[in-house]
C-alpha cells in the first residue's frame, strides 16, 4: 500500500502562513506546546497538513448578517 507523500515545511514558512513570529514558534517548541514538529539534526520541519489543521481549529464561526 502506498502512502501519499507528505509535504513538510520549515519554521519560516510556518511563521508566514500562521502570522506567528519565529521566536514564538521556538518558544512553543521549547515549552513542549504548539504545533507538532519533526526534528532532523538541527533542522525543524512541520507537516503542512498539521499547520492547516492548527489554523482551522482556531476558526471562529460568526452569524451571517
Amino acid at each position: 500500500m502506498q502512502h501519499p507523500q507528505k509535504r513538510y515545511i520549515d519554521e519560516k514558512e510556518v511563521a508566514r502562513i500562521t502570522g506567528r513570529g519565529l521566536q514564538s514558534l521556538r518558544n512553543d517548541r521549547h515549552r513542549g506546546r504548539g504545533l507538532p514538529y519533526i526534528k532532523m539534526g538541527r533542522s525543524v520541519r512541520y507537516s503542512f497538513e498539521d499547520v492547516i489543521s492548527f489554523m482551522e481549529s482556531r476558526k471562529i464561526a460568526t452569524d451571517p448578517i
